[in-house]
């Protein structure tokens, strides 16, 4: 099989080396090994948003079932965030010292057991810890699940590639907001939990199943293994592409780097180096600013249609489930754009249009349930593309040993974003009024603008040329 790779530059002698490794994956097109990877672990990323939302349709039900107060209900939602939190963190750091699939499978396990938990809850106290445990599962699934399709992916076409996949988060938020609303009255609250749990670990088996990623098992110089998956993807496909000059050498330089540089334990410590530390802050303030809009927004909507706008139930939460379809159709034209335009350039961008639809709200005093619903919906829409950028960009800038670790990291403030967001627009609606939380946000756009000036580009290069 190694005769029929095209290895202009490299040896048939360094074929299974740390160079010719790489090489060989840069060199196969997207094929049918690349799409079964995607089409799993895009299950699991469906379902993880799923579970993360299916709350928000049980809470009406349990209010009246179990007489939660609203304290009460502010402490469930935040603690699955929380266990979010705690969970990008574990399974990052697990990532790194375990591998991809291992840390990937046991975060949708713990997903998983305790959805069915949560639909066996007879009080509050039960569902609040069933909620916490599930939220590290939920937490611990995305940040490695993008690190593990980025090292999948070659350099040419990885955002279309890797943006189709993550596609499927904002689609699993819409379906489950259409699921609850036709499944709850009619079946009852734990429908939504066992939906979640038995698909969760039926997806389980299959992600046990798919082979660890070669980029991390270079990384631990178990280069007979990466070999050997390396093959299972040249024969998916007889077809080669010939990977760029800049490719070529920056794959040669981090081998180089890794031949002649002393093995020593990895931390995240290496984060705030000389050479990552910019990359670091950037991308915090960014993962920061963009839920801090999008959740803000995604959590009070319905809310502010209901109360502030006097709309019927059923007409608010059918005006609040448009976000989500503008979010998917976005994310969509972001996916075949991407690639062009540029990661740096699409988040720039989208702060300032997103931004600006903001900003107009707040000048026309928000007084028109119409122009709400148009603008902050498109703004929404726009934010929430950024949201999937990150999820590309951030593995991207971070070399394979702390790639994992660098992107739970990095989602961990989107966590404390979508906790402290929310609450301060709960604060201004009080105090202010509704047109001061558009302008709130829109501010909140313009340092996320700013930062997206100091991303670095990451478009069409190896990840060995981005991050040595």
């Amino acid at each position: 099989m190694h005769d029929s790779v095209n290895t202009a530059g490299i040896s048939s002698k360094d074929l299974t080396s740390e160079a010719g490794l790489i090489y060989r994956l840069e060199s196969i097109p997207f094929s049918r090994w690349h799409s079964k990877a995607r089409i799993f672990i895009g299950s699991a990323t469906f379902f993880d948003a799923f579970d993360a939302l299916s709350l928000a349709f049980v809470l009406p039900v349990l209010i009246g079932l179990w007489h939660i107060t609203p304290v009460q209900i502010g402490i469930l939602i935040a603690s699955s965030y929380v266990g979010q939190l705690i969970g990008a963190l574990l399974f990052g750091w697990l990532a790194e010292r375990y591998g991809r699939i291992r840390s990937i499978t046991g975060a949708i396990g713990i997903m998983s057991i305790m959805s069915i938990a949560c639909a066996l809850c007879g009080n509050f106290t039960m569902l609040f810890w069933c909620r916490f445990i599930q939220g590290i599962g939920i937490g611990g699934e995305m940040p490695v699940a993008a690190a593990y399709i980025s090292e999948l992916s070659k350099a040419h076409g990885r955002g279309k590639y890797f943006l189709l996949y993550e596609l499927l988060f904002p689609i699993g938020l819409m379906v489950t907001g259409q699921a609850g609303a036709f499944l709850v009255p009619k079946i009852g609250w734990e429908v939504m939990f066992w939906i979640g749990g038995i698909a969760g670990g039926i997806i389980t088996l299959f992600i046990y199943r798919l082979p660890e990623s070669p980029r991390w098992l270079i990384s631990k110089n178990r280069l007979a293994e990466a070999d050997a998956i390396v093959q299972q993807a040249e024969r998916s496909t007889d077809k080669r592409v010939m990977p760029s000059q800049a490719t070529q050498d920056a794959i040669h330089s981090a081998a180089a780097y890794s031949a002649n540089t002393p093995k020593r334990r990895v931390s995240w410590h290496e984060l705030f180096s000389g050479f990552y530390r910019g990359r670091t802050l950037v991308v915090w303030i960014l993962w920061a600013a963009t839920f801090f809009v999008a959740n803000s927004l995604n959590n009070w909507l319905p809310t502010l249609y209901k109360t502030v706008y006097k709309l019927p139930l059923q007409d608010a939460l059918r005006a609040a489930s448009l976000t989500n379809v503008a979010q998917v159709l976005v994310l969509l034209l972001c996916a075949f754009c991407i690639d062009r335009m540029g990661r740096r350039n699409w988040a720039i961008g989208s702060f300032i249009i997103g931004g600006g639809f903001l900003t107009l709200l707040w000048f026309m005093g928000a007084n028109s349930v119409t122009s709400v619903i148009v603008l902050a919906t498109i703004s929404y829409g726009i934010i929430g593309s950024t949201a999937a950028v990150l999820y590309l960009y951030t593995p991207e800038i971070y070399p394979t040993r702390i790639r994992a670790t660098g992107t739970g990291l990095a989602t961990s403030w989107l966590r404390l974003a979508s906790a402290v967001g929310p609450a301060l627009v709960g604060m201004m609606v009080h105090d202010e009024g509704i047109a001061s939380v558009f302008l709130m946000l829109a501010g909140v756009c313009v340092v996320g603008a700013v930062a997206a000036c100091l991303m670095i580009e990451t478009r069409q290069r190896s990840l060995e040329e981005i991050a040595p």
